[in-house]
């Protein structure tokens, strides 16, 4: 186990400039996760480890080690020099580096009543991260993330998900690519939204279904609207006309396993 106190250390710098940027977590198909659950997440799912840093100031090598068998390199830091690849508030003390996984459309296996959620341009990490919470917790079979604008592996996405980034399917690709896919596959496509739609638990979703978001400032576009199945909308009741994306994103999955449960 090597430690590290300096702050200008290249380990510490590399792991800094990678968390911040998106170009070089692509090029290199690594990643930065910080917390015990969410690395233990990532490992369970089939994640390699490549680096893991700990701050024995806030937490025991004991600890650290009981995450996994870990095949990647450790390292002690001083408390300076874990600061400078912290990003989260009320830190637990562990960051590592993984090597991403990436999946393809082509890799996705589902059952014949699926549910997957689809998201066109998501742009915020933050909801990004709470759709996976979403998605994993009603057992959605995959998230597609349609010409995204932003990166799956952005730390921010990692911490919203809580590590549900890595215990779903999730695949980048165009929106064409996915409705192809859909298609193929015989997925009914339910696009929600305001205009021309139907409320959402007058819709069957017990059959093989792809529910279809848009961005909160702009909704979707003509592209998922033209060759959607069925549209629909959440009742709004009060002033406001619609509601956060990742709060839509959960109605709606849970919709699906009550239709599921009750068959």
């Amino acid at each position: 186990m090597e430690r590290i106190d300096s702050i200008h250390n290249p380990r510490i710098k590399d792991v800094a400039l990678l968390a911040a940027k998106s170009s070089l977590r692509r090029e290199r198909g690594l990643c930065v996760v910080e917390g015990r659950r969410e690395i233990a997440h990532a490992v369970e799912s089939g994640f390699a480890l490549e680096q893991l840093y700990f701050c024995p100031d806030i937490v025991s090598e004991a600890d650290i080690l009981s995450l996994t068998d870990v095949a990647g390199q450790v390292f002690s830091l001083s408390a300076a020099a874990y600061s400078k690849i912290a990003y989260r508030e009320g830190t637990e003390g562990v960051v590592a580096v993984m090597r991403t996984n990436p999946l393809t459309l082509e890799g996705l296996k589902v059952a014949t009543d699926a549910l997957v959620i689809v998201l066109e341009s998501v742009e915020k990490p933050g909801n990004l991260g709470a759709i996976l919470r979403s998605a994993d917790a009603s057992g959605a079979a995959a998230v597609i993330v349609c010409d995204p604008l932003t990166d799956l592996y952005n730390p921010n996405v990692i911490r919203a998900s809580i590590g549900a980034v890595f215990t779903s399917a999730v695949v980048a690709c165009t929106s064409a690519q996915a409705a192809d896919w859909l298609k193929k596959h015989g997925f009914v496509i339910v696009t929600a939204q305001l205009q021309d739609s139907e409320v959402y638990y007058d819709v069957d979703f017990t059959h093989a279904t792809a529910l279809v978001f848009g961005t909160e400032s702009t909704g979707l576009t003509d592209f998922w609207r033209r060759i959607s199945d069925a549209k629909i909308r959440i009742p709004m009741l009060g002033q406001m006309d619609s509601l956060n994306v990742a709060t839509s994103v959960a109605i709606l999955s849970y919709e699906a396993v009550r239709q599921k449960k009750i068959r």
